[in-house]
């Protein structure tokens, strides 16, 4: 591919985060990163008190990107049915057949707001949609719409009614993002659109060919070993029984992460890179992309928890030890 379409495409991403920013206060970091999410063909789950513009984020992304968008509000009378579809019985010449009624996660964006507040059975509906890309109904297995992502938001654990995602759907989580209040002068602003008449339109930039046009570029980005094996030292070094880990996995890590953080890392350190313009991926890359791939795939044990440790704070001292 020739360096003009190559920027081409790197101004058209520019711009949707620039489009997105016109309706999202604050928040730049959050909106780079679930952009990278989406070029590295991911899910990404955004946790936070409420109201803190969540949805909303995610709603504006699903008008700048030309796709369709399909919103599950999780409750805990919310069926595994409500999700994926059910066959339904219909007449048709005479005689009673089953006919498949595709559920709303048939969409290319799908918004699973407050997704912890389902019950298990209903956020396990999930799992096959954000791994393979597919979804069995009975004996039938139907495709998704490509592009296909899940964004879902989540409130703190601590919060009433809520029900903890197990490891296995948080590790198909590809980005876990923190959304912060705002600043009083973000506030200010929020303030200024939402209790006056003034509207933000939001415009469609970029459709969903061109989407997966463009992940399939960054997927042929080459990778040195030197960077490579920084982010497989830097996976490894999260696992406690490894006899190399740095001592603070040891003494708060309970289980470490597994081998899809390593593809996470990489897809979204090559996304990161694109975005930068740079044709190759530099460790600045892999440090970027490590907190938010690596956050929620760390099981921290009692003694963290007790002593107030994150896993953003483990994290950071694994980066630190890194040769």
């Amino acid at each position: 591919m020739d360096e003009r379409t190559l920027q081409e495409m790197i101004e058209k991403v520019k711009a949707c985060e620039q489009e997105i920013g016109k309706g999202i206060i604050g928040q730049r970091d959050i909106i780079r990163q679930v952009l990278l999410a989406i070029l590295a063909d991911g899910n990404v789950l955004l946790e936070g008190v409420p109201g803190l513009g969540k949805t909303e984020l995610v709603k504006a992304i699903s008008k700048v990107l030309s796709t369709s968008f399909s919103r599950i509000q999780f409750t805990p009378d919310l069926m595994p049915a409500d999700v994926t579809g059910t066959n339904l019985i219909i007449k048709e010449d005479g005689n009673n057949v089953f006919r498949f009624q595709p559920g709303p996660i048939f969409a290319n964006i799908v918004l699973a707001d407050e997704i912890n507040r389902a019950t298990p059975k209903t956020q396990s509906a999930l799992l096959e949609a954000m791994q393979e890309k597919t979804v069995t109904v009975g004996k039938n297995t139907y495709g998704m719409p490509k592009p296909f992502m899940v964004l879902a938001t989540q409130n703190p654990i601590e919060n009433e009614g809520t029900y903890p995602l197990p490891e296995a759907q948080l590790d198909r989580f590809i980005f876990k993002l923190l959304v912060e209040f705002p600043s009083k002068e973000e506030l200010k602003e929020i303030m200024d659109i939402t209790v006056t008449n003034k509207k933000v339109d939001l415009n469609a930039v970029i459709t969903g060919e061109e989407i997966m046009e463009i992940r399939n570029v960054i997927k042929d980005m080459p990778i040195s070993d030197a960077v490579m094996d920084r982010a497989l030292s830097l996976v490894v070094a999260t696992h406690p029984e490894n006899d190399a880990a740095p001592e603070i996995t040891k003494q708060y890590v309970q289980t470490g992460a597994s081998p899809r953080a390593a593809q996470a890392i990489v897809k979204t350190a090559k996304a990161r890179a694109f975005l930068e313009g740079r044709y190759n991926v530099a460790f600045e890359d892999i440090q970027f992309v490590a907190y938010p791939a690596l956050r929620h795939r760390l099981a921290l044990n009692f003694e963290a928890i007790s002593d107030g440790v994150t896993a953003d704070h483990v994290i950071t001292e694994i980066l630190s030890g890194l040769k």
